[in-house]
């Protein structure tokens, strides 16, 4: 989490926002081998942060009961100083993010199962053409395989972390500046973000 307090954003709302917008995210635990770090698509359920990890993952057999921190990055774009009208400034970064702390609970077949399929179908929502592919399409006996090799998770968030790193220590002109420096540049999103909660 960056320091600047200019760059917090505590509106729950926006926060869930993210995690379902994002859909994937990266969890860090210290565990016996040292520090790791796993991949993997996310949910937010209206109380906690579903995900599921391969049963071979270095952090599956450990998390349960654990207290980790989960990671979603959101847009980011290098913010390069000759798109500042002002010529006293240095390169940076703007980004978001999200930070999650909380104690992890393994769930059991059921609750991995209903995880599954809305995660699922959240994303299969999302894709453009033909007609979405459900969970009742795969054979039981071969579903009954995957199943075997995944383990589910749910993290009861305690804290919340936002980074909204969007130029709001700059005018409304430099953040205009730097946005469309950025769009131009090739990254839309961020400079969409900055425009709406920059200034």
């Amino acid at each position: 989490m960056h320091p600047n307090a200019a760059f917090r954003h505590e509106d729950r709302d926006l926060l869930e926002a993210m995690i379902d917008e994002v859909g994937f995210g990266m969890i860090f635990a210290q565990v016996p081998d040292g520090p790791r770090v796993a991949h993997t698509p996310l949910l937010w359920t209206g109380t906690a942060v579903q995900f599921h990890l391969s049963r071979g993952n270095a952090l599956a057999r450990h998390l349960d009961g654990m207290t980790v921190l989960a990671l979603v990055n959101g847009p980011d774009g290098y913010v390069s100083p000759r798109w500042y009208a002002d010529p006293a400034q240095v390169p940076t970064w703007n980004y978001v993010a999200l930070e999650l702390e909380g104690r992890v609970r393994r769930i059991d077949s059921d609750a991995l199962l209903a995880f599954l399929e809305a995660l699922t179908t959240r994303q299969e929502g999302r894709v453009a053409q033909g007609e979405p592919w459900t969970m009742a399409k795969t054979p039981p006996e071969r579903l009954r395989q995957l199943l075997a090799g995944i383990v589910g998770f749910e993290l009861e968030v305690q804290g919340w972390r936002p980074t909204f790193k969007l130029s709001q220590n700059k005018g409304a002109e430099e953040v205009e500046r730097v946005a469309a420096g950025l769009e131009a540049d090739g990254s839309p999103a961020i400079a969409q973000l900055m425009r709406t909660f920059g200034t």
